[in-house]
C-alpha cells in the first residue's frame, strides 16, 4: 500500500492509559490509517516520507489551553516559539482579552486593552490585524486565510463581549437584565459559530490604560453562570483567571457553579511559598470533581516569572517600583541597545548606575536585596537551569564581593547583554507545585505563548514537563506526562479527533529523543512589527513534529510548512 508517511520502530506512548510499546505509523492525507506493534508486525508498503524512530518516543502533538496568540498569528504564522516545542494545537482568547466581538469604532480600545494586560503593542495589533469582522464567527473565519503552521481554536473573550454590550459602563458597571440575556446569546452564538468557548479574568492584576480593571473582572457571579448555561448547552468550555488573591473560596465555588451548568470548566492554577494555598485548591477540588463536577486547571510546570538581561526592560521596572528616581538607570535602558553594551564599557557610567542602586537600598535597609534574591540566574550550561537551586542574584554579588547591581552589570557586559535572569515570581516552591500538578484535576501548561514577548518566556513547558517532570525528577511515569499534555487537554477542549494516537485521529504526532530533550537557553530577536523585541526559545531533542499529515519541524527546525486547521467546536453528541 502507498502511504504519505510512516513513522518506523518508535516507542508509542498513545496518550491514554495504554504501556509504551515499539509501533510502526501510517498516515495518508491527514490522518492516522493504521498502527502495527511488533505482535501484528511492521507496516507493509512504502510511504512518501519514512521517519525512522528507532531509539525515539512518538507521541501525539502536545495541545497549549492557554496562549494569546491572537495578535502574533497576523504576522507570523509559523507561531513559534510555541511550533520548536512539539506543540500542534493552540487554544487563543484566554483571560477575557480577544479582538472579537467588536463594533469598527471599538478596534482601538480593544487593542489597547491586549496591550496593557498581555504586553502585545497596540501598533503592532492595530496594524497587523485585518480587523475584518464583528462577530466571533466572522473573525474565525478571518484566522482561517491565515493559514497557520499549527491547529488554532479560540475562546470568546468576557471584556470584548461586555464593551460590545454595555460601551464604557462594562468596565465598572453590572449589566441590566436585557444587557445580560444579550451577552449570553452572543456568546452562544460564538460558541454555534465555532469558539471553543468563553473566557473571563477575575485577576487584580488585568488593568486598562487608565488603571481601572478589565471589565469583567468584578461580574456578579450570576452573570457568569448565567452565560455558563448558554455555553453548556452547546458542550462549551468555560475558561477563567480567578481572584485568588483576595477570594478564595467564594472563587473556587464559582468554578463549581459554572460546572454545575454542564459546561467544562478550566481555571489558571500554581503554588505558592507555603503549602496552604495548595491544600485549599486540592481540598476543594477534590470535593468538586467527587461531585462529578468537570474541572480542570492548567499550571507552569516550574518556577516563573520575568526574565531580566540588557535587552529587557524588566530591571529598569523593578527598580522604579522602589527608587523615586532612576535618572542614570533610565539613561541606560533609554538608548538602543548597542548603545546599551557599549554603555557599560564607561567605567564611570556603570559606577554612577551602581551607586544610584545602592544608595537606595542603603538608606532604606537593604529592600531591594529581597528582589535581587528573586532574580535567579539561568546558568551559562547547554540549558537553562530552572531549578529553585538556581543562584540568586545576591548569592553571585556575595561571591564575588560587589553590590549586585555592578554584578548584574558586569554579568551583562561579559556575555555581550546574553545572561539572563528569571525573576520568581511564581510556582517558588517545586515542592507545593509537585502536589498540586499530580492531582488528577491539573495540567501542565499555561506558559502565555503570544504574550508578555518582551519579559517572560514559558512557551517550552512541555518539553520541561517531559525532561524535568518525568525525566529527571521520575514524578510523572512517560505515559502519564504525555498523557497530561495530549489526550487530557483535548478532553478539556471537546476535541474527539486528537489528543491521542490511534487508527482515524488527525495525524498530530512528535518524534522524540527523550534522552536529549531540553529547552534551550532564551534568546532576545527584534524581529516583531516595527523592530520589536521578543524572547525566543528553541528546543532541542524533537527529530519532527507532524500536524495533519504535514512535517512542519524536522530536526528541531520548522520546515515552513502552513499545515494547521482552525479547530472549531462542535456540539458533541449525546
Amino acid at each position: 500500500m502507498q502511504f504519505d508517511l510512516v513513522i518506523r520502530g518508535g516507542t508509542l506512548v498513545d496518550g491514554s492509559d495504554n504501556p509504551a510499546r515499539i509501533a510502526d505509523i501510517a498516515v495518508v492525507g491527514d490522518t492516522i490509517v493504521e498502527i502495527s506493534s511488533v505482535d501484528s508486525g511492521s507496516i507493509i508498503g512504502t510511504a512518501k516520507e519514512e521517519i525512522d524512530a528507532t531509539g525515539l518516543i512518538v507521541t501525539p502533538g502536545f495541545i497549549d489551553l492557554h496562549t494569546h496568540l491572537d495578535a502574533q498569528i497576523s504576522w507570523d504564522p509559523q507561531l513559534s516559539p510555541l511550533t520548536w516545542h512539539g506543540v500542534t494545537t493552540a487554544l487563543l482568547g484566554n483571560c477575557g482579552v480577544t479582538f472579537a466581538p467588536c463594533k469598527p469604532d471599538d478596534r482601538g480600545t480593544l487593542a489597547a486593552m491586549m496591550e496593557t494586560v498581555e504586553d502585545i503593542p497596540k501598533r503592532a495589533i492595530m496594524e497587523g490585524l485585518s480587523w475584518q469582522w464583528e462577530t466571533y464567527g466572522e473573525y474565525l473565519d478571518a484566522l482561517e486565510t491565515l493559514h497557520p503552521s499549527i491547529n488554532v481554536a479560540g475562546l470568546v473573550g468576557h471584556c470584548a463581549l461586555r464593551y460590545y454590550v454595555m460601551g464604557e459602563r462594562a468596565v465598572e458597571g453590572q449589566p441590566t437584565e436585557d444587557e445580560l440575556k444579550e451577552m449570553a446569546q452572543i456568546a452562544e452564538q460564538a460558541v454555534k459559530d465555532g469558539a471553543i468557548g468563553f473566557s473571563t479574568s477575575r485577576l487584580l492584576m488585568h488593568y486598562l490604560p487608565d488603571g481601572r480593571n478589565v471589565p469583567g473582572t468584578h461580574a456578579d457571579h450570576r452573570e457568569l453562570i448565567e452565560i455558563g448555561k448558554r455555553v453548556a448547552a452547546h458542550g462549551g468550555l468555560m475558561q477563567n483567571v480567578m481572584n485568588f488573591h483576595t477570594a478564595v473560596e467564594s472563587e473556587l465555588e464559582l468554578l463549581a457553579s459554572q460546572a454545575r451548568t454542564g459546561c467544562r470548566v478550566l481555571f489558571s492554577a500554581g503554588a505558592r511559598d507555603t503549602p496552604e494555598f495548595s491544600n485549599q485548591l486540592i481540598t476543594a477540588l477534590a470535593a468538586h470533581r467527587e461531585e462529578g463536577l468537570d474541572i480542570h486547571a492548567v499550571a507552569i510546570p516550574r518556577s516563573g516569572g520575568y526574565l531580566s538581561n540588557l535587552h529587557s526592560t524588566f530591571l529598569i521596572e523593578l527598580l522604579s517600583k522602589f527608587m523615586d528616581c532612576s535618572p542614570t538607570w533610565q539613561q541606560l535602558f533609554a538608548k538602543p541597545f548597542p548603545q546599551r553594551l557599549a554603555a557599560l564599557a564607561d567605567e564611570k557610567f556603570v559606577d554612577a548606575l551602581v551607586e544610584e542602586a545602592e544608595v537606595y537600598n542603603r538608606r532604606n535597609n537593604g529592600e531591594l536585596d529581597n528582589e535581587y534574591r528573586r532574580l535567579r540566574w539561568l546558568g551559562d550550561g547547554s540549558h537553562p537551569d530552572y531549578s529553585a537551586a538556581s543562584k540568586s542574584l545576591l548569592e553571585l554579588a556575595n561571591t564575588a564581593g560587589i553590590e549586585p547591581s555592578r554584578c548584574w552589570l558586569r554579568m551583562m557586559k561579559e556575555s555581550e547583554g546574553k545572561t539572563t535572569f528569571n525573576y520568581h515570581l511564581f510556582n517558588t516552591s517545586l515542592d507545593n507545585l509537585r502536589d498540586v500538578i499530580t492531582t488528577d484535576w491539573c495540567m501542565p501548561g499555561l506558559g502565555d505563548a503570544g504574550a508578555h514577548v518582551g519579559q517572560v518566556m514559558d512557551c517550552g513547558w512541555a518539553t520541561f514537563t517531559l525532561s524535568y517532570w518525568h525525566r529527571d525528577r521520575s514524578v510523572y511515569t512517560l505515559e502519564e506526562a504525555v498523557r497530561r499534555i495530549t489526550s487530557v487537554p483535548a478532553h478539556v477542549m471537546g476535541l474527539t479527533d486528537r489528543g491521542t494516537l490511534k487508527v482515524g485521529a488527525k495525524a498530530d504526532i512528535n518524534v522524540i529523543d527523550i534522552e536529549r530533550l531540553s529547552e534551550c537557553y532564551p534568546e532576545f530577536a527584534y524581529d516583531f512589527p516595527n523592530g520589536a523585541g521578543r524572547f525566543i526559545q528553541r528546543a532541542k531533542g524533537y527529530r519532527a513534529t507532524v500536524c495533519n499529515g504535514q512535517l512542519v519541524l524536522e530536526n528541531d527546525e520548522l520546515t515552513g510548512a502552513q499545515a494547521g486547521s482552525v479547530l472549531r467546536h462542535h456540539k458533541p453528541p449525546r
